[in-house]
């Protein structure tokens, strides 16, 4: 009996049991929020900035000007009057060819002249008599006429004589071989007691002037068309004016000169698709030679509105487009595709795709997807930097 009775009240206290744990149950499901919970992640609101845009292209240093010196006249160089790799003047000496024999022509020349002129004078006298004599029929109107065609053939020949005497003199000239630009001067390919000759195809020396310099850009002619385009809207003008042009040396530091834009070519190579883009910039202590590879940054010469965005909060689709994520009125997440320009530290151009006021997500992109609500944090300016840095490093992690 008693038993019996033990065996009950074991069934009851596990009813009761079972009843307490199935109404904490149900407290418990009446607590729990009925929908997902939001996820927190920073926003931006971006606005306009006004910078002067910039691009930074591979170039070559040339000289600003080129001659080579070549020989005008035949004969052995006697002398080598510079030193090379000096600097040199317009006009200054730098051979001298043996001229003895172009002496010897000029002086021939001048006795030939000489001469000529002499046969003139005689020829004009008699010709100033005929003129007399033939009105009073001393002499034939015949004669009268072969006077004064001896007298003009002896003109011709001492306008000839003088023409030999100034292509002799001008001959002897020229056995000074002179600079015919100044700049700085390279090696000799001859020394003293070579044979050279007119007109040889092998130049003497080289000239090159330093300073000005040249910068010679190749771009394409698709990214030229945009260039000039943007220029073209920052200065005000088609021609798209560039006021600045810095160089950036290999070592990433930047020459001191500020240069302009002289022209871009009026032809596309075929060959590779490009336009030459040519700048000229101060070089007076010579610190840029010809044949150096350097950076150009063409800077517009008026500032343009653009937006910028943290480099982090972009994105790439898998047809590799350039995407933002967007916080909407709704809080939920939009992927925007959008068109990105040149980069600013860490920060990136848009050209495309985004207007003023709109907030973008700059922290959170792992926890989100489209269409997905959010519950966004204002980022403080002077938080935004640390975001961003916070950002990366996680992209690095999970790379």
């Amino acid at each position: 009996m008693k038993s019996n009775k033990k065996r009950l009240l074991s069934i009851v206290l596990l009813a009761a049991a079972l009843f307490l744990l199935s109404s904490c149950d149900e407290k418990e499901k009446g607590m729990l929020p009925s929908g997902p919970v939001a996820a927190e992640v920073r926003v931006m609101t971006v606005m306009e900035e006004s910078l002067h845009l910039s691009i930074e292209l591979p170039g070559r240093t040339t000289a600003f000007r080129v001659a080579e010196v070549r020989p005008q006249v035949s004969g052995i160089v006697t002398r080598r009057l510079f030193t090379e790799g000096s600097e040199v003047a317009a006009g200054e000496l730098l051979y001298q060819i043996d001229p003895a024999i172009y002496a010897a022509v000029l002086a021939s020349a001048e006795a030939a002249l000489a001469k000529s002129e002499a046969m003139e004078y005689s020829a004009r006298l008699k010709a100033g008599r005929y003129r007399a004599l033939v009105k009073t029929e001393a002499v034939s109107e015949q004669e009268q006429v072969d006077a004064e065609a001896a007298w003009k053939q002896a003109l011709a020949e001492v306008a000839a004589a003088k023409a030999a005497v100034q292509s002799a003199r001008i001959n002897l000239d020229y056995t000074k071989v002179t600079a015919p630009i100044a700049g700085r001067i390279g090696r000799s390919m001859i020394s003293e007691g070579a044979l050279v000759t007119a007109q040889q195809p092998t130049a003497l020396a080289t000239i090159q002037q330093l300073d000005p310099l040249f910068i010679d850009v190749n771009q394409s002619a698709h990214e030229f068309l945009a260039l000039k385009k943007r220029l073209a809207q920052s200065s005000g003008n088609s021609k798209g004016s560039v006021t600045e042009v810095k160089v950036i040396l290999d070592d990433s530091t930047e020459y001191g000169g500020t240069g302009v834009l002289e022209f871009s070519d009026v032809a596309v190579d075929q060959s590779t698709g490009t336009v030459t883009i040519r700048a000229v910039i101060a070089n007076p202590r010579q610190e840029l030679l010809p044949g150096m590879f350097v950076r150009a940054r063409l800077t517009a010469p008026e500032p343009q509105n653009v937006i910028l965005v943290p480099q982090a909060a972009i994105i790439r689709n898998t047809r590799g487009q350039s995407m933002l994520m967007l916080v909407d009125d709704a809080s939920r997440v939009e992927a925007r595709i959008v068109e990105t320009g040149r980069n600013r530290g860490n920060h990136t151009v848009i050209t495309k795709g985004l207007v003023a006021g709109e907030q973008i997500i700059v922290s959170g992109l792992q926890k989100i997807r489209p269409g997905a609500e959010v519950k966004a944090v204002e980022l403080q300016p002077e938080t935004e930097r640390q975001a961003v840095d916070v950002e990366q490093n996680s992209a690095a992690k999970v790379n």
